[in-house]
C-alpha cells in the first residue's frame, strides 16, 4: 500500500456531510490504537507545527476526550469529543465541539457528528470518517477554519507514526 497517498475528501453540502477516506499501511489494531491511546493521539492529531495535548481521555461509550491543539506561538484551541457508540476495532461515533479548557462548549462554533470506521484492506486499513453537520452553515463554518487542510496534515502525521 502507498503510505503517501492523500486522504480523499468529499463534500456533500446538500446532505451536510464531509467524507474522508484514507488507506493506511498498518493493520486495524494498530490504527485503532492510534485513535484510542492518548500518547499516540498526541503524536499525530494536530497539523504541524501545532501539537495535540490530551487533558482527559476516557475511551468508552459515554466517555470523552478533552484535548487542546497548541500552536507554535503558545496559542491553544480546546476541543472535546464525546463518545457515543464503540464497536472495537471496527467503528466508533462521537460528537466533537470546540470548548474552553474545562470542556464547556463554545456556543459560537457548531458541533460535528463523527463516524469513524476501520476496514481491512489488503495488509492495511481503510479509514473512513464521516462528519455530519446539523446545518449547511455549520459545515461552511468548520471548513472556513481550515479543517480540511488541517485534518489532511494530521492524517499525514498518522502515516509517519504508523511507519515507526
Amino acid at each position: 500500500m502507498d503510505t503517501q497517498t492523500k486522504a480523499r475528501v468529499t463534500k456533500d453540502v446538500a446532505n451536510k456531510k464531509i467524507t474522508v477516506v484514507k488507506d493506511l499501511d498498518a493493520d486495524i489494531k494498530k490504527v485503532w490504537t492510534a485513535y484510542t491511546d492518548r500518547k499516540m493521539l498526541d503524536q499525530w492529531w494536530a497539523p504541524k507545527p501545532w501539537r495535540a495535548e490530551t487533558r482527559e481521555l476516557n475511551f468508552k461509550e459515554g466517555g470523552h476526550w478533552l484535548y487542546s491543539m497548541n500552536g507554535p506561538n503558545n496559542e491553544r484551541q480546546w476541543a472535546k469529543m464525546d463518545f457515543q457508540k464503540i464497536d472495537a476495532p471496527n467503528q466508533f461515533t462521537a460528537i466533537d465541539c470546540f470548548t474552553d479548557e474545562k470542556g464547556t462548549k463554545d456556543k459560537n462554533m457548531p458541533s460535528i457528528h463523527w463516524s469513524n470506521s476501520f476496514e481491512k484492506k489488503g495488509d492495511g486499513t481503510r479509514l473512513r470518517v464521516e462528519l455530519i453537520f446539523d446545518r449547511e452553515e455549520d459545515m461552511k463554518k468548520i471548513l472556513d477554519t481550515g479543517f480540511e487542510q488541517g485534518f489532511q496534515m494530521g492524517l499525514e502525521n498518522l502515516d509517519e507514526l504508523l511507519a515507526k
